[in-house]
């Protein structure tokens, strides 16, 4: 909620302010995740399956990574599934491949800092 200041959270005079102000007191119940997925690369609007095969999320983007060697993705899942390592799956076409939650950024920034 950096972006809206206390005094005018408390006046709710900005735009949308009665559904921003109600899902800030309940929570988010979704999350962006990354995700690395086996085999075929996820695409926007495919389905994201925890292991009993529920759907808990969607894929917003995805492609195979040429600095990693393999298909990662950007989805948003339930809550509960937002521990690194969770064991997930996403349906790809008409195929169910494993995927597995995964820290971002996917690779690690090698910004220069010069020497003090």
């Amino acid at each position: 909620m950096w972006t809206i200041s206390k005094r005018r959270r408390a006046a709710r005079d900005f735009p949308g302010a009665d559904k921003i102000m109600d899902q800030f007191k309940a929570k988010i119940g979704r999350r962006r995740v990354g995700v690395i997925v086996d085999k075929a690369p996820a695409r926007p609007h495919y389905p994201v399956l925890n292991m009993e095969g529920d759907v808990i999320g969607e894929v917003t983007s995805g492609s195979p990574s040429p600095c990693s060697g393999k298909n990662i993705a950007m989805a948003y899942v339930d809550s509960k599934y937002i521990k690194n390592g969770t064991p997930l799956q996403v349906k790809v076409r008409k195929r169910i491949f494993p995927a597995t939650k995964v820290a971002m950024p996917f690779v690690p920034t090698q910004y220069y800092n010069p020497p003090k």
